[in-house]
C-alpha cells in the first residue's frame, strides 16, 4: 500500500533527500550513451572547454533528479504518471565530486474533474551541489490516486 497520495501532496509541503556524490565514471558512461560531447567525455579535453573540467550532461543531472525523486517518493506513492514537465534549466555544471541534494516543493494541487479517482500536482524540483548551490530546477506536474474518491 503506498504512502503518498494525491490528499497528501498540498500546496508548500517540502520533502529533501540527499543524493549520490558523481562519479567520473558515471558522468562519461552516460555521456558516451546520451550526450557525447567531449566536456561530458574527455577529462584531458574538458579542461579546455567553457566548463574547465569535466561536468555532467544536463541531461544526466536531471536524470540523477528523477532517480532522487523515486527514491523520495514516487516509488512509495500512488503514482499515474506525468504528462510531462513544464520548465527544466540548468543553473551550474556538476563536476566529478560533487554531491547532490535536492528539494521538491508542492505549488499547486487539482482534483481531476473528469476522473474522481485521481488529481494531478504541480511541483518544482530543485538540486543542489554541496556547497548549496543550485544546479538544476524544474517544474512540472505528477498525477496521483486519491486515497478515498
Amino acid at each position: 500500500m503506498p504512502r503518498w497520495y494525491f490528499e497528501d501532496f498540498t500546496p508548500g509541503f517540502v520533502l529533501e533527500a540527499a543524493g549520490p556524490t558523481v562519479k567520473t565514471e558515471d558522468i562519461i558512461e552516460f555521456a558516451t550513451k546520451y550526450d557525447p560531447q567531449y566536456f561530458h567525455t574527455d577529462p584531458e579535453a574538458a579542461k579546455d572547454s567553457l566548463f574547465g573540467a569535466l561536468c555532467a550532461s544536463g541531461w544526466h543531472t536531471a536524470a540523477m533528479c528523477m532517480r532522487m525523486m523515486c527514491d523520495a517518493y514516487l516509488l512509495d506513492s500512488a503514482s499515474l504518471g506525468s504528462p510531462g514537465i513544464d520548465e527544466l534549466r540548468w543553473t551550474r555544471p556538476v563536476f566529478v565530486g560533487d554531491t547532490l541534494k535536492w528539494k521538491m516543493t508542492v505549488l499547486e494541487q487539482r482534483p481531476s474533474r473528469s476522473r474522481p479517482e485521481m488529481g494531478s500536482v504541480l511541483s518544482k524540483w530543485e538540486v543542489f551541489n554541496q556547497k548549496d548551490e543550485p544546479v538544476m530546477h524544474m517544474t512540472g506536474w505528477g498525477m496521483f490516486k486519491k486515497r478515498a474518491p
